[in-house]
């Protein structure tokens, strides 16, 4: 899901962006959009865990409820691979956690709902969705492994970036990744259905149109992350250098006094 101000958890990013404190020698730099450590805002960085009544709090029903959703699309999916009735079962538990993966993070910011518990479960829930939906699909050769595999790896990296590059900063989820989040899960819920002709074409047009934006999002993440972490480290170098000066000059001040 892709949260605000926090790819591709109830409570912060979205599919799509971490949030963290930085450490004391990191040097806030904005690129592109980042958000620099220093400076993220509250909601974007990790919450306590809430105690007892806060943690059942909406938001995260609807997240439990997603990773639950999981299992059974795919026992709905694998029952009855080439029946209608299961189909539009499968379809229907998709449908009802791709929605839920839409309003949870909303929910939370909004009412103030969240927790360091929506924060890590909510990216894994949409990504055992969609993951779990295509590798799925190519099981049944409905959908190409070469494609599932582009986006899973995709889908990983993005992940692996944010981490690489959170002491200096937050990438904040694009425009083009929430784009993607929502092409990939009309297109699932499209091959998941038991279309034929041209139903069946448009299904696997938006798919393709999702692999395009999700590649395209991902090299622009690369490059945004590579970015980041450059300007960072080059901002710090002065500072660090100037730190390292300062008892010198210290001393000679002193004797010419």
């Amino acid at each position: 899901m892709t949260v605000a101000g926090t790819a591709d958890g109830a409570a912060v990013p979205d599919d799509e962006a971490v949030g963290t404190a930085a450490p004391d020698d990191a040097v806030p730099v904005a690129v592109d959009g980042a958000i620099p450590a220093a400076r993220v805002p509250a909601a974007a960085e990790t919450e306590p865990v809430a105690s007892g009544a806060r943690l059942l709090n909406i938001a995260n029903i609807l997240t439990i409820m997603r990773l639950v959703l999981v299992p059974v699309f795919v026992v709905f999916l694998f029952v009855g691979p080439h029946e209608d009735a299961w189909r539009l079962a499968a379809f229907a538990a998709y449908a009802v956690a791709a929605v839920t993966d839409q309003i949870d993070g909303a929910v939370a910011r909004r009412h103030g709902l969240v927790t360091e518990f929506g924060a890590f479960v909510d990216p894994v829930a949409d990504k055992a969705l969609t993951g779990a939906a295509l590798v799925s699909l190519s099981i049944l050769n409905e959908i190409p492994w070469a494609v599932t595999a582009v986006i899973v790896v995709r889908e990983l990296g993005v992940t692996l970036l944010r981490l690489w590059v959170i002491r200096h900063g937050v990438i904040a989820a694009s425009r083009g990744g929430k784009i993607k989040t929502l092409l990939l899960n009309i297109s699932l819920g499209l091959a998941v259905l038991p279309l034929t002709g041209l139903a069946a074409d448009v299904s696997k047009a938006v798919l393709a149109v999702a692999l395009v934006v999700a590649v395209a999002t991902g090299v622009d993440y690369v490059a945004r992350a590579l970015k980041l972490r450059n300007t960072s480290r080059a901002a710090r170098q002065p500072a660090e250098a100037r730190a390292g000066e300062a008892p010198d000059g210290a001393g000679r001040d002193v004797d010419a006094g």
